[in-house]
């Protein structure tokens, strides 16, 4: 489709981004940096096979922070004229003359930064046309009301295409930037019968619109999701072993890098306080940070400062050998960043050998979680509680499905407390982990 081409080329952002750094320095800062970016979308979607809704976006700004001294200031714009641009250096300017001191602000060290970026294989742009991907969803949608003839109701399938580019540079010198890719089809459908109603869903991502699983694939595995819900039952409070489908473990490992975070650190706020060299984990687990993997969804040469990304293990053999630091953060804690302004990139969570039905097999008698409710996770203490269903277990064979619980423990006892990771790991994020099987937790029901 024509939307997919970009408005502006790579020169011309890079043109954008030197006209912000001359002008901040001429202006007075003693330091600046800027990111320029524009990105493109179209989503489709349909319901009961009729087209819902058609929605494009195509949108652009630049951020712009600078230093006078050790003050900081930032601005923003989505007008990218040279004017706009350089009012928006003067606002951050003004900003940064009356906010106060820090000794944590400033940019990165030079030695830093990045000085070779490879190509990733981030970015293929999907020329779909509004007719090819109402096909799709449609396809998506029949695949998934096929299932069964309980399934009596759609929330809808959409396809979704994005596209982005971006240059940030830096009054260091740095200037560099890349374009990246990222599209999708999901389905959720709904069951009824006497008991009631269920829902469910699934979805397929992937930076190359080639890599998704086919519409029927992604339908047939939301319509079988939903339809094995139904006739739900409740359960009375008791600890049991818990496995977390791969899908929902991810947000496991979430946790646990939110506490080991900068921020969450230097404020004094998390569960993990000098964790570095501790065992955190069981030692059969293991996490390695791995940002160069081409064509990865959490693959990055450079974090949204410059620094250089950098291939690591975050915790091995169940100890924690990295934290996750921007400059800011770093500087905070009298530590050195580690690549990670924005975020982690691709983490890869050790797995043993046994898939998803020889996990419950070694849980035995337990709760399988296919889907979490609520935010119950406290940072500070570790103390995790979330709402829950999913399907209980005995003598490693799912009995029936389970709905209206609460799943509860710390984070701390629940990391150590990882029996095994199966194989059967989830690949549609930045975070890649099997399913995993707890110990033990507190399940409230009846």
């Amino acid at each position: 489709m024509s939307r997919s081409h970009f408005s502006y080329t790579r020169d011309q952002l890079i043109s954008l981004s030197q006209t912000v750094i001359e002008h901040a320095m001429k202006s007075g800062a003693t330091a600046a940096d800027t990111e320029i970016s524009e990105g493109i979308g179209q989503n489709v979607s349909v319901r009961q096979g009729e087209i819902e809704t058609i929605e494009y976006n195509k949108d652009k700004g630049a951020g712009v922070t600078v230093y006078v001294g050790q003050r900081r200031g930032h601005a923003s714009t989505s007008d990218l004229s040279e004017a706009a641009l350089k009012s928006a250096v003067d606002k951050a300017l003004t900003i940064a003359r009356y906010t106060a001191e820090d000794e944590a602000a400033g940019l990165p060290d030079a030695d830093k930064l990045a000085q070779n970026v490879p190509d990733l294989d981030l970015y293929h742009p999907w020329a779909l046309t509004v007719e090819e991907a109402a096909a799709r969803a449609q396809a998506c949608e029949a695949a998934a009301l096929a299932v069964d003839k309980r399934l009596t109701n759609s929330e809808g399938a959409g396809v979704s295409t994005h596209t982005s580019q971006f240059i940030f540079a830096n009054s260091l010198g740095f200037c560099n930037g890349y374009a990246g890719s990222r599209h999708g089809i999901s389905v959720a459908v709904i069951g009824e019968d006497a008991s009631g109603m269920q829902r469910d869903y699934w979805y397929s991502s992937a930076r190359n619109g080639n890599d998704l699983d086919a519409p029927e694939i992604v339908g047939r595995t939301a319509g079988e999701r939903t339809v094995r819900r139904l006739n739900g039952r409740k359960l009375d409070t008791r600890t049991c072993p818990v496995v977390f489908e791969a899908q929902i473990a991810t947000g496991l490992i979430g946790n646990f890098v939110a506490a080991v975070s900068g921020g969450s650190l230097y404020r004094q706020s998390s569960f993990l306080l000098d964790s570095l060299g501790k065992t955190v984990f069981a030692p059969h687990i293991s996490i390695r940070e791995m940002p160069f993997v081409r064509g990865g969804l959490g693959s990055a040469p450079f974090d949204s400062e410059g620094v250089a990304c950098l291939e690591r293990d975050v915790v091995k053999n169940g100890v924690v050998e990295g934290y996750f630091l921007s400059t800011y953060s770093a500087k905070k804690l009298g530590m050195a960043t580690t690549g990670n302004a924005g975020g982690s990139h691709n983490l890869i969570v050790s797995h043993g050998d046994l898939d998803l039905a020889g996990l419950l097999r070694k849980m035995g008698t337990g709760l399988f979680v296919t889907e979490l409710l609520g935010h119950g996770a406290n940072m500070v203490t570790g103390d995790y509680s979330r709402g829950a269903a999913g399907f209980w277990v005995e003598n490693g064979e799912i009995q029936y499905p389970v709905e209206e619980i609460t799943i509860a423990g710390n984070l701390a006892e629940m990391f150590k407390g990882i029996v095994a990771i199966g194989k059967d790991v989830e690949r549609r994020g930045s975070k890649q982990v099997g399913s995993i099987l707890i110990d033990r937790m507190t399940l409230a029901g009846n």
